[in-house]
């Protein structure tokens, strides 16, 4: 390819890399560049091998196009640039049609297009689909449940007191107990479907509140740092909801962390400011982060993709909920929970939409709805 071909892919917004015939790098343009964090001259002539981790997708599409001698798209690529975060592409190969005179030959285009933020996108609307499908099913499962159960109490408080022989009050006493027990267990499953009362509140004063309780039941063993953004703005929202939603995180991670026998357990507590943020296909100006990061055991890989479903629990004699509740109350704050896990770092991340006040001083709520490319 001529240098004034080259020169033309330098005003493409796209990221492209010309390879060689033995897939060296020839040419990045700049947003190649920026997208890699590498410079064109500085990788000239080495190996795809040399710059990406897990190449064998890539090296696969490249192989295709070029047994074709046709364009050949990947829709899901993921690179590793010198042990950084992984990038998720798409990638175009198209090998290069060279001109009579031109030399060379065997040259590659790869076009490469950053899809981590739709899917982002795609995964959060997956969870808050699963997430109102799961809630649905459960409220109506534990309707369906509460009402014989309050019958098996009521024949059981009647034959109690029939019995003459005390030994058989035994028998209606753990009838009566466990009935008891379900019924608690399907009141906790149907508290998400109370509304949020909104008002206007501090994020801190939640985190300060959920600081305060874990101290008090986890005395010793869990020390909780804070790393605080005072420049935060206050949001809409239920306090008593959020403060629930945040504890029930904070508790399992300091539960993981006693659990694990080993001192020096922390959690750390942190805000930032985010802006530009999509939220259920919503774009906000600001959105607030609360990031809650321990340094237990970490959750279980075969549990990761369930952490969020109902009565899952990696915690002998956890009831499930947990999660499962701050998912649920964050959601109807039309917000997002996600969580990163590796052994020895766990931390979740809840985004809460900051309302904007219009000219006029009043709130509005609606942000600005982003389509999928």
């Amino acid at each position: 390819m001529t240098p004034a071909a080259l020169s033309g892919l330098d005003l493409l917004a796209t990221a492209v890399v010309l390879l060689d015939a033995g897939f060296a790098v020839r040419y990045m343009n700049p947003a190649a560049e920026n997208l890699f964090e590498m410079s064109s001259k500085n990788v000239a002539g080495q190996s795809l091998d040399d710059l990406f981790t897990d190449t064998a997708v890539l090296a696969a599409a490249i192989g295709h196009a070029r047994a074709t001698s046709a364009s050949y798209t990947e829709h899901d690529v993921e690179l590793s640039v010198n042990g950084r975060a992984r990038l998720h592409l798409s990638c175009t190969v198209t090998p290069v049609e060279l001109a009579a005179g031109d030399a060379g030959g065997g040259e590659l285009l790869v076009e490469f297009r950053h899809i981590g933020q739709q899917l982002k996108i795609a995964r959060e609307e997956r969870m808050l689909d699963q997430s109102q499908a799961t809630r649905e099913f459960i409220r109506n499962l534990a309707h369906e449940i509460k009402n014989p159960l309050g019958g098996i109490r009521g024949a059981a408080q009647l034959l109690d007191r029939e019995l003459e022989r005390p030994s058989l009050h035994e028998y209606t006493q753990v009838i009566m107990k466990e009935a008891d027990r379900l019924q608690l267990l399907m009141d906790r499953l149907l508290i998400p479907h109370r509304l949020p009362q909104p008002g206007e509140l501090n994020p801190h004063e939640v985190l300060e509140r959920v600081r305060s309780l874990i101290h008090a039941e986890f005395p010793q063993g869990v020390a909780v740092r804070r790393d605080y953004d005072v420049s935060l703005p206050r949001i809409s929202g239920d306090k008593e909801q959020l403060i629930q939603a945040v504890l029930n995180i904070a508790r399992n991670a300091a539960q993981a962390i006693a659990g694990g026998g080993g001192g020096g357990g922390e959690i750390l507590l942190r805000t930032r400011v985010m802006r530009q943020v999509t939220l259920a296909r919503r774009r906000y100006r600001h959105a607030v982060r609360l990031e809650i990061t321990d340094n237990g055991p970490g959750i279980p890989a075969e549990l990761q993709e369930r952490v969020f479903h109902p009565l899952v629990s990696g915690r002998e004699g956890g009831s499930g909920l947990g999660q499962t509740l701050a998912q649920t109350f964050i959601n109807q704050h039309h917000g997002v929970v996600a969580f990163e896990s590796v052994p020895g770092k766990t931390t979740f991340t809840i985004l809460l939409p900051v309302e904007e006040k219009d000219e006029g001083g009043s709130t509005r709520t609606e942000g600005k709805t982003e389509k999928l490319p």
